[in-house]
């Protein structure tokens, strides 16, 4: 790597972006080789097409995009990797103690947070579908979170990005796709993983669905395929932040 970054600085005109992308790649492979496993699943999840999405929504409280200063705040910390637990045990499950990285907070059955946070996403999705004037449709949209913390694709989350939201797929699909059959649907995970990674199945269809709804509203599909995951992504951490938030001040 340093060899070729020696080679650039030493051509008759060096392209400040190429420089710039290689010293990235040096500087992130850098941090994947010096972490621990969850952190690389951290790492490959956050730095994962449209994960970052969230960052660059404007505020805006009459629209639902914003956040509040406490989950703001807790929010970046989980984002960094940054210790979120403050010592604290989970209010709701007496005697497991919170994890650093928020994995339990998160994924915590008790309390409704996980169910509340489907729930949004599935409202969030369904009033997009219906801008795109989406009508009766035989495919069956099967939206879910998975965690790459989880201690079944951690390993694999550790090394290949997007493999928590590949497992949970198969597994959908596992599950639905006879009674999608019979039904004559087509059985379609939209899963996305705690860190905003989506997985391969709904970024297709998360194309198809822009470039509908940039057809009926006149815009470029870039615009839309931007606001289709800032928005979802937006939810989705606010949903995680908020468990985090409430499961410390409770403890």
């Amino acid at each position: 790597m340093a060899l070729q970054i020696d080679a650039i600085l030493s051509a008759p005109s060096v392209q400040q972006h190429k420089l710039s992308s290689m010293l990235d790649t040096h500087m992130f492979n850098l941090m994947l080789e010096n972490s621990s496993t969850a952190d690389r699943a951290r790492l490959l999840s956050v730095s994962s097409a449209h994960a970052s999405s969230w960052l660059s929504v404007v505020p805006s409280q009459g629209l639902g995009l914003h956040l509040d200063p406490p989950v703001h705040q807790i929010a970046i910390k989980w984002w960094l990797g940054l210790d979120t637990s403050q010592g604290s045990q989970c209010a709701l499950c007496p005697g497991i103690a919170l994890d650093p990285l928020g994995h339990h907070a998160i994924t915590c059955k008790r309390g409704g947070d996980v169910v509340t946070r489907h729930n949004t996403l599935r409202d969030v999705l369904a009033e997009i579908c219906h801008r795109a004037h989406l009508g009766v449709q035989t495919a069956a949209f099967d939206i879910s979170v998975t965690s790459p913390l989880n201690t079944l694709t951690l390993l694999e989350a550790g090394v290949s990005a997007g493999s928590a939201a590949q497992a949970t797929e198969t597994r959908k699909h596992m599950a639905n796709d006879a009674k999608c059959n019979e039904l004559g649907w087509l059985c379609v995970p939209l899963v996305a993983e705690t860190y905003g990674a989506w997985g391969k199945e709904a970024m297709e269809a998360f194309s198809q669905l822009a470039s509908r709804l940039a057809t009926h509203t006149c815009r470029l599909k870039s615009a839309v395929t931007f606001e289709l995951y800032s928005r979802l992504n937006l939810h989705l951490v606010r949903a995680n932040a908020t468990a985090i938030l409430t499961r410390c001040i409770q403890s």
